[in-house]
């Protein structure tokens, strides 16, 4: 398993996106309070309140502000991780190029579809469709686990460590995107 460490290395830039990024009047008034509350909520308390605290616009936000907030890290984190595996950085000059390209091709294809999917659950969000919003963050998470899969389906290829710290990233963002909206949804 890949250290949680190596995911936070990719944090800043996450960060860096975002904040260049939002849009403030999407969001209520809050306050730092809020977001401790919220955050004790969700399963990666550390995460959330990190990410949550280094965006300018999160003690003004509500509780729907937050999740939307939260979903912008996860879509530039699908994206960056998308750019990565285009750029098929990890492709060694080995018999098994092609089917290594072949692969990265897929799981670049998939970190796209997950991005689409956290797009589509800030405008959820947005709309007060909860329900949807949650079906598309927990759909972002399953497209970075089918990239693992992918892998699985030819055994030459081994699972890349900057891949798997990526796809835990993401993984752990949804889980705190989705902890976000369950407090909503009652």
């Amino acid at each position: 398993m890949v250290s949680s460490s190596s995911f936070y290395c990719f944090l800043p830039l996450l960060i860096l996106t975002i904040s260049c990024t939002q849009n403030p009047s999407l969001f209520a008034n809050g306050d730092m309070s809020l977001i401790q509350k919220t955050c004790k909520t969700t399963k990666f308390y550390d995460l959330c309140i990190s990410s949550l605290e280094s965006d300018s616009t999160s003690p003004q936000a509500d509780t729907k502000g937050l999740a939307i907030i939260m979903a912008r890290f996860a879509m530039a984190n699908a994206t960056n991780t998308n750019s990565f595996l285009s750029s098929n950085v990890l492709v060694k000059n080995t018999t098994s190029d092609s089917l290594m390209k072949k692969v990265l091709k897929q799981c670049a294809d998939r970190y796209l579809a997950a991005g689409s999917s956290l797009q589509d659950s800030v405008k959820d969000l947005g709309s007060e469709l909860y329900d949807y919003a949650y079906m598309h963050v927990m759909a972002a998470a399953d497209y970075a686990n089918s990239c693992h899969n992918a892998f699985k389906g030819y055994p030459s290829l081994i699972y890349p460590p900057e891949i798997s710290a990526r796809e835990e990233g993401l993984k752990h963002i949804c889980d705190v995107v989705m902890g976000i909206i369950d407090n909503l949804a009652y």
